[in-house]
């Protein structure tokens, strides 16, 4: 058997020990091709360059006929 604890755990001794445990959010660069915002080690949502190359290429539209 495991050990138990002798008594409860206290609401601020939680939210202590939580106190890390919290989503961080990613750092925000411009991208070196069209100088928008995006997070770092992404590939751009606006022109798919990632590390200074195209990596996304784009599909050309289609026509309506």
């Amino acid at each position: 058997m495991a050990a138990q604890p002798k008594k409860k755990t206290s609401h601020r001794r939680t939210h202590q020990r939580r106190s890390h445990d919290r989503a961080r959010v990613g750092s925000i660069i411009l991208c070196s091709h069209c100088r928008r915002p995006h997070l770092s080690h992404h590939v751009c949502g606006n022109c798919g360059y990632y590390a200074g190359r195209e990596v996304i290429v784009e599909k050309p539209a289609r026509r309506a006929e």
